[in-house]
């Protein structure tokens, strides 16, 4: 078997990804968004929370200035590198495979964001990852990750886009669908050698729920995320036509708080 097509991918463009996603405002999805709509759903402010997929820590900030205590974890050690000067001294940092994922403790809170379970492509991953996610909550704890709506991959996954930072270009060319709901794009830029690949799977929204079930989660709420006003709004019922994103909360079975039982 060869290498994870995810950690072949952000090796590479770790350097980069910061630059290349500049745009994205985590403190708007994350700080004023999502945590409010977990709030809802009994989540209390300043707990323990596990990132699972951190990436480059991009969601450590938001979660720290709210006195949170947060560990992350992702398959790649190149992201982590850049993590580690995000989070400091402040953030327990350690390479775990989502799929495979360890028990690092209880949490109030586990989030996966911006599409990190979309780079799970075998029939069985998510429910493995979501196995693994559930058994890091804590009593009354709550997971929160989201996945990329279907017009995310027929459209930009269709598409060339040229994306200009400090100077630096980069070049997405989406190859579409490569496989039954993989789709694939290559990345180009000034400090890349040679294109990465970069492959994600859409899931619809029923096998997202039913992944959820198997993996022992019931869902408290299935929502699409969609900007008015430059501000993310959070919609029931899903509309993918509308939304860009979809946001599932969980909360460990057996619970009586939940509409999807």
């Amino acid at each position: 078997m060869g290498a994870d097509p995810a950690l072949v991918a952000y090796e590479v463009l770790a350097p980069i990804y910061n630059a290349l996603n500049h745009s994205n405002d985590y403190e708007m999805w994350l700080g004023r968004t999502l945590l409010p709509a977990l709030r809802e759903h009994g989540l209390e402010e300043g707990g323990t929370a596990l990132d699972v997929a951190c990436g480059t820590g991009r969601a450590f900030r938001p979660l720290l200035q709210r006195g949170w205590r947060v560990q992350g974890c992702d398959l790649s050690p190149a992201m982590l590198e850049l993590a580690a000067q995000e989070g400091g001294q402040e953030v327990d940092l350690r390479v775990a495979d989502m799929r495979n994922l360890p028990q690092f403790g209880q949490f109030d809170l586990v989030l996966s964001l911006n599409d990190s379970v979309d780079h799970l492509l075998g029939d069985e991953d998510l429910v493995l990852a979501l196995r693994g996610m559930r058994k890091n909550l804590a009593e009354n704890g709550l997971l929160v990750f989201d996945v990329n709506a279907s017009p995310v991959y027929s459209t930009g996954y269709a598409v060339v886009k040229e994306v200009e930072h400090e100077g630096e270009r980069w070049v997405w060319r989406g190859r579409g669908e490569v496989a039954p709901s993989i789709f694939e794009a290559e990345i180009s830029g000034d400090r890349i050698d040679k294109p990465i690949r970069n492959r994600e799977r859409l899931r619809s929204v029923p096998e997202v729920l039913d992944s959820m079930r198997i993996a022992g989660l019931t869902t408290l709420a299935a929502l699409g995320m969609s900007e008015k006003d430059g501000e993310v709004v959070l919609s029931t019922p899903i509309d993918e036509s509308r939304d860009y994103k979809l946001v599932f909360i969980g909360a460990a079975a057996p619970t009586d708080r939940g509409p999807f039982e």
